[in-house]
């Protein structure tokens, strides 16, 4: 599989770089970013955290704005970021141009309904073909975490407590926790997996936690969140881990909201956790 590369740039040591591919499991031209730590420029093979940003997010938000480049390169991991939907002519987007649903909002899930079946499947592509490409192609071992942001949190602990072989540790912040009982969730799932809301589950993180597991999670969340009430609610997840006894460590940070500057102010921590455990791994 091809790789286009689309910018290179140095930083603590390592480089950031933005790529283009055509998709197998997408059906269009995807874009990632990658930062490999300075250890690759010495052969060494590193442990790789995915990052799935949130609504409206491409590859870009976290890699610009985060400020995770200090410690991912002192820690010895590389950071993946792919887009947040498929993108292009031909691909479906909403009809009223909603910043919910369509393009940079696709929630991680596999579409199973028209239009968005023939392009929307972010879960497939983030599980199997993105990390099978970045295996390929860089000096990356196949120790994998996963982390993510609002939308994006979502997508992470879904996909950790889903395939719990396949990553090592799952954080999130301000993760949608439980999208069957929120607005968010409950319009982007009506319109990619339909009515029957008991497919819908395998796609809730609070659903899947209950069931229990033993993935290491970390999760923060800002108390002074615009969307926590009504969109995230964090206490669904904590109310499954504490039922099912899975280990969940949730923070709630007093004051904080739901942007990049809440992301940055603890983004070390989320690093230094996944270190813990893909280098232990």
């Amino acid at each position: 599989m091809s790789l286009e590369l689309l910018s290179s740039n140095k930083t603590f040591g390592g480089w950031h770089k933005q790529y283009q591919h055509v998709s197998t499991a997408l059906k269009c031209a995807m874009r990632f970013a990658i930062y490999l730590p300075p250890a690759t420029a010495d052969g060494a093979k590193v442990p790789v955290l995915y990052w799935l940003s949130g609504l409206t997010c491409t590859d870009e938000n976290f890699m610009q704005k985060a400020g995770a480049f200090r410690a991912a390169a002192e820690l010895g991991i590389a950071i993946v970021a792919p887009d947040t939907s498929p993108r292009g002519e031909g691909v479906a987007d909403d009809p009223d141009g909603a910043y919910d649903l369509g393009l940079g909002a696709g929630f991680y899930v596999n579409a199973t309904q028209a239009p968005w079946a023939e392009h929307y499947q972010m879960y497939d592509y983030v599980l199997q073909e993105l990390p099978e490409l970045i295996e390929q192609h860089f000096p990356v071992s196949s120790q994998r975490s996963v982390s993510g942001h609002s939308m994006g949190g979502h997508g992470a602990l879904v996909l950790a407590l889903n395939n719990p072989e396949r990553f090592s540790s799952v954080s999130a912040f301000s993760p949608i926790a439980n999208p069957v009982n929120c607005p968010w969730g409950q319009k982007a799932f009506k319109a990619y997996l339909g009515e029957d809301r008991d497919t819908w589950r395998a796609y809730d993180a609070a659903e899947l936690m209950g069931q229990g597991g033993s993935t290491p999670a970390l999760v923060d969340q800002g108390e002074g969140d615009n969307f926590l009430a009504e969109q995230l609610k964090p206490e669904a997840l904590k109310a499954a881990a504490d039922k099912s006894g899975y280990p969940l460590t949730l923070r709630l940070q007093p004051g904080y909201d739901h942007s990049y500057y809440f992301i940055a102010s603890f983004i070390d921590d989320h690093l230094r956790f996944h270190a813990q455990h893909l280098h232990s791994a």
